[in-house]
């Protein structure tokens, strides 16, 4: 095919819309209908109107929308380009909030504006399709419009050359991730062991007191719980509907932004973490996709379906990157089970699947006290999954179900259980095969919402004269255990005191006796510890190699299981809804944040405050261990004692987990903030005097140190 362009539409100021070779093999279909145009009309009117004018060119507070300044900015370049500004940054109070839909339908009204002629087709919001459509080129200047904008009579204004880090930016190998440089932060917990430890030290104990801030960035509005990454000078930043924005990690300065179209009933949810791998960054999608971006430019290299979004499965940890595999685990849904899904990391294509609820005729299939297969649910994967190059697999925490009540009472049918594989669960699964190696089941039949779906941290420690590697692990109880990660064996427990529903462990196997008065379901309120959110929940701990001191974000908080009654609504299936309440005897004090000796098993020491945590916890070689909690402070504490250092209250809930890194040998502390996440959600009731603000302010703060010279930078605000 001769690459000529076919022209679908001129007006009189010269403007088209042409649709390049590809789409001209589908047909020469118009650029937008006038139904479309009308449409956009309207939701101009409401959305843009006070900012661009209403005649599209005479707004006091942004450039015009038609015209040869529209034209000049605009002719020549994919429609794509003017759609990814709209849906990107428009309304500015609500970024992406409109929808494709109505973004293509403002588009269309806008080229109507422009005099460029309907059509039969609608002017589609895939981003692939709008990139072969190419505004025409503007005419002459004739003059601008009085809302703003460069006038079509200047000179342009020089070009600043501004360093682009992205200029310089290598591919993320497998050697990388697993040995990443002191300066990065590679994963969500910077490493595949998922320590979530940095070994820069230029920050410590003797400096911490003296941080303050760097830059910051505003992300879109609404719940964060994205960690994010740096690599090479360059920050990515996950925001809520489904963005990536790529930062200069030394300026806060834009360098690319990428945001995800949703379909109009996909909700937009929080992503726990993204994954950079070769020359990609992937990230999860509210509509439950696994997309793949260029590194350097945020554009769209494959877009793949993890699961149908419909029935209500979605998505909220994110991917795991190793052998060339993209891993990624899905929360249930109305029908079908979750899965971990790999996909080949340069094509997309689907690799394996696993299914965290057990196909009937597989191990496990009889472990659901005869519950159909089509009824099963729960079994989510809420959190990536870590791995250890040297024994070539891949480790996946699964939750637990809200469907208890069928699982109260044993049916005792030969060889059928009420365990529930695998919810609960600890899988050990080869990446290259999607083959379950091992598992261990840590709460069978869990009655309470009490899951054990987080971390994995691998780390070294010695059994039987050897120095192995181990799985270690807390579910909400905030029992963490230790299991051998090439044969899932189980080495010990450590009981942090928060919860009453085990009584003991077996010391050989780790089986658990459980307080059978404790068992919701027989019409008698249940008081439980810890509450349904958890004394230890999604927010990963961190380990120190060096002191072999895992240190863990904790609250202390409990539930009453009451009862709705005969066809009441409860929070799980066995007719009880958790609320929450105190523990007996509480000094007002929820927060808590430990440290625990791996070779003592015991605490080192134990740091409490009234506001309950909020962020993972970062530790550092500078002696140093960072957290967050829900008054909106992040915190600096000694990692031999626990005494604070350090603090800054924060213009909203940091609700990630802070990172450490290092450019141009400076290092720097950063933190995301963001309202709305489970943890903020959960237990402010228990601190009502702390109010925190109702516009979800998210943000990136990043701090440093002052130079040398003995002043800092001036604060970037962006």
């Amino acid at each position: 095919m001769r690459k000529s362009l076919v022209v679908l539409g001129i007006g009189v100021l010269g403007a088209a819309i042409y649709y390049a070779p590809q789409v001209q093999a589908q047909g020469n279909a118009a650029a937008y209908t006038a139904a479309q145009a009308t449409a956009g009309k309207a939701a101009y009117a409401q959305q843009c109107a006070s900012c661009h004018g209403e005649n599209l060119d005479d707004g006091e507070f942004a450039p015009p929308l038609k015209g040869a300044a529209f034209l000049q900015k605009y002719g020549g370049k994919a429609a794509s380009e003017v759609f990814a500004v709209m849906s990107g940054k428009m309304p500015p109070s609500s970024p992406g909030s409109l929808g494709g839909q109505t973004y293509a339908q403002v588009l269309a009204y806008i080229l109507q504006s422009n005099n460029i002629a309907a059509g039969n087709t609608e002017l589609p919001s895939d981003a692939t399709v709008l990139a072969a459509l190419i505004v025409g080129q503007a005419p002459a200047a004739q003059g601008g419009g009085p809302g703003g904008g460069l006038s079509p009579y200047a000179d342009k204004p020089p070009a600043v050359n501004r360093p682009n880090p992205l200029d310089k930016f290598t591919a993320v190998s497998d050697a990388m991730l697993a040995n990443p440089p002191a300066s990065e932060w590679l994963t969500w917990r910077r490493t595949y062991d998922d320590q979530g430890f940095s070994p820069l030290k230029q920050i410590d104990k003797s400096n911490v007191g003296n941080l303050r801030v760097a830059w910051t960035w505003s992300l879109p509005s609404g719940a964060n719980e994205g960690t994010p990454l740096e690599h090479d000078g360059v920050i990515f930043a996950n925001g809520f509907g489904d963005q990536i924005q790529a930062l200069d990690a030394a300026t806060g300065d834009l360098l690319w932004q990428y945001t995800r179209q949703l379909p109009k009933d996909a909700r937009p949810t929080p992503k726990r973490n993204m994954a950079i791998y070769g020359n990609k960054i992937y990230m999860g999608t509210s509509d439950v996709h696994l997309v793949a971006l260029d590194v350097k430019t945020g554009k769209v290299i494959w877009d793949r379906e993890v699961q149908d979004y419909h029935d209500g499965t979605g998505l909220t940890g994110g991917p795991l990157a190793a052998k060339g595999k993209v891993m990624i685990g899905t929360v249930r849904g109305r029908s079908t089970s979750p899965q971990i899904v790999a996909f080949d990391a340069e094509t997309g294509k689907v690799a394996w699947k696993f299914h965290t609820i057990p196909l009937p005729g597989e191990f496990g299939g009889d472990s659901w006290n005869g519950v159909p297969y089509e009824k099963r649910t729960g079994a989510s994967v809420w959190t990536a999954g870590s791995y250890d190059p040297t024994l070539g697999l891949a480790f996946f925490g699964v939750g637990q179900t809200y469907d208890t009540g069928p699982l109260v009472h044993p049916i005792n049918q030969p060889g059928v259980t009420s365990d529930a594989l695998y919810t609960d669960s600890t899988l050990a699964i080869d990446p290259d095969t999607g083959k379950l190696v091992w598992h261990f089941q840590h709460q069978p039949n869990d009655q309470w919402d009490l899951d054990w779906a987080f971390e994995r941290t691998l780390i070294k420690l010695p059994v039987n004269g050897q120095n192995k590697t181990a799985v270690i692990t807390s579910g909400k109880q905030a029992i963490y255990e230790a299991l051998e990660a090439d044969t899932g064996k189980y080495l010990f427990s450590i009981d942090l005191g928060l919860q009453n529903t085990v009584t003991a462990i077996d010391p050989k196997t780790g089986a658990k006796t459980i307080n059978r008065n404790l068992v919701p379901g027989d019409g008698e309120v249940k008081t439980v510890c810890p509450h349904a959110g958890g004394a230890k929940s999604w927010m990963p701990g961190s380990y120190n190699p060096n002191t072999k001191t895992v240190f863990v974000p904790l609250v202390e908080a409990c539930m009453d299981m009451i009862p709705v009654g005969p066809g009441g609504r409860g929070s799980l299936t066995s007719g009880v809804r958790w609320t929450l309440r105190p523990r007996p005897g509480t000094d007002g004090k929820f927060g808590r944040l430990e440290a625990v000796s791996l070779e003592t098993r015991k605490p080192v020491w134990i740091e409490r405050h009234r506001a309950p945590e909020s962020t993972g916890v970062l530790s550092t070689a500078g002696g140093l261990v960072f957290s967050g909690s829900i008054d909106r402070f992040i915190r600096a504490y000694d990692d031999a004692t626990g005494k604070t250092l350090w603090e800054m209250r924060l213009n909203d809930v940091p609700s990630d987990a802070p990172i450490a890194y290092s450019v141009n040998g400076k290092e720097y502390i950063a933190v995301g903030v963001g309202n709305g996440g489970a943890q903020a959600m959960t237990f402010p009731p228990l601190v009502p005097e702390l109010q925190n603000p109702t516009d979800r302010g998210a943000e990136i703060w990043v701090f440093e140190l002052p130079d040398r010279a003995g002043s800092a930078r001036s604060t970037r605000t962006r």
